[in-house]
């Protein structure tokens, strides 16, 4: 399926916080057509560090398709025979180099200057990551959607869609997320944070036009990369070998294990197309997660109560970011407010990763839901 990245243009946010941000732009893409009644519209939301890429390839050449791809298109779960997929780039995208990729943020340019944002920019958070998406939704003519899902970051943004838009949506598929980070994630947030700030090219945020903080940024997505995934990967994907058989790690210090090697190698890969100051900004609105934060609600348990839509909420039961507890915890809160729920485990040896890359096994029971 090949597919097309457009751009949407937004000429004034008004923020959760109040604060304003003129010329929004987003990258989004679409899958399959959208109906008469236009009632078939599902809407994807992407992960922490991911992008409106959900299916499919932009040229016949490309080597890795959407995240999503096994899930997406003509025959599969999300059949694109029957809906129509939208799937937008978020305010802040980590990936601001990406050719692909269309967002704004702290990289961004400021019209009142003509220079980069850089810390002026004003934080935001997931419930203004929908608000641009329900701009988005309103110039593509959609009033109601069929289903809002979602891995991760993108469950939180399917826990404030139905929160503050309780009645515009079907049913929802929160995956691999609780309805708030809590203190032990907000933490870990804080964790994969601190090599940026720790990194002298950060220089409080103020490195656009020098050199950035790249060797922060790289040791920061390694510890992402390591805390998505599961020991259960590490073990039967890499095991205890060396990252150069001529080269034993007690040898030198610069001799290295294979798994340092693989973990090196993916993060300053996402590096080179990522900035570090949006990373900081996503990391905080991923801490400040509230859901219908967007509709005043002041804690989880009060955005809870106002979600209608049914849900259908899958978790990973050795994720180590969202622990399947909190995930199950918030089914249940759900729940115990009178919507419908249902719960399914997903198997795999990627933790968290089970989320976006594992969900093959629970095709038919997604399609099923989406049926209904």
């Amino acid at each position: 399926m090949i597919v097309e990245k457009r751009v949407f243009e937004l000429p004034r946010l008004e923020t959760v916080s109040g604060a304003t941000i003129q010329d929004v732009r987003v990258g989004y893409e679409t899958y399959g057509a959208l109906n008469a009644e236009r009632s078939n519209a599902i809407l994807i939301c992407h992960y922490f560090s991911g992008t409106s890429h959900a299916a499919g390839r932009y040229r016949e050449s490309d080597v890795l398709p959407g995240y999503w791809d096994y899930l997406i298109g003509p025959g599969k779960p999300i059949d694109t025979d029957r809906y129509f997929v939208v799937s937008s780039d978020t305010l802040v995208n980590l990936s601001a180099y990406d050719r692909t990729v269309t967002t704004t943020g702290p990289a961004s340019t400021d019209p009142a200057t003509g220079k980069p944002y850089g810390l002026s920019f004003p934080f935001v958070t997931i419930a203004d990551f929908v608000r641009v998406q329900k701009a988005l939704l309103d110039h593509l003519g959609i009033a109601h959607l069929h289903a809002v899902m979602g891995p991760s970051m993108g469950g939180l943004q399917t826990y404030e869609w139905a929160a503050s838009f309780p009645d515009m949506m079907d049913r929802i598929i929160p995956v691999i997320a609780a309805a708030d980070s809590g203190p032990w994630l907000t933490a870990w947030l804080d964790v994969w944070a601190s090599p940026i700030r720790v990194d002298a090219n950060w220089n409080g945020g103020d490195y656009y036009g020098r050199q950035p903080p790249l060797r922060g940024l790289t040791e920061a997505l390694k510890i992402v990369t390591l805390h998505a995934n599961h020991w259960h990967w590490a073990e039967k994907y890499i095991g205890p070998r060396w990252a150069d058989e001529a080269r034993d790690p007690l040898a030198a210090l610069d001799n290295r294990y294979r798994i340092e090697q693989v973990l090196e190698e993916a993060a300053a890969g996402r590096a080179a197309v990522s900035d570090a100051n949006h990373f900081l900004y996503l990391v905080k609105a991923n801490q400040s997660f509230i859901p219908g934060r967007g509709a005043g609600a002041t804690s989880a348990a009060e955005g809870l109560k106002r979600i209608k839509a049914p849900a259908l909420v899958l978790y990973a039961p050795d994720d180590q970011v969202f622990a399947a507890e909190w995930v199950r915890r918030t089914a249940q809160t759900i729940a115990a407010n009178g919507t419908p729920v249902e719960t399914a485990e997903i198997a795999g040896d990627f933790g968290h990763l089970n989320g976006v890359l594992g969900l093959a096994k629970l095709g038919p029971k997604i399609a099923e839901f989406l049926a209904r």
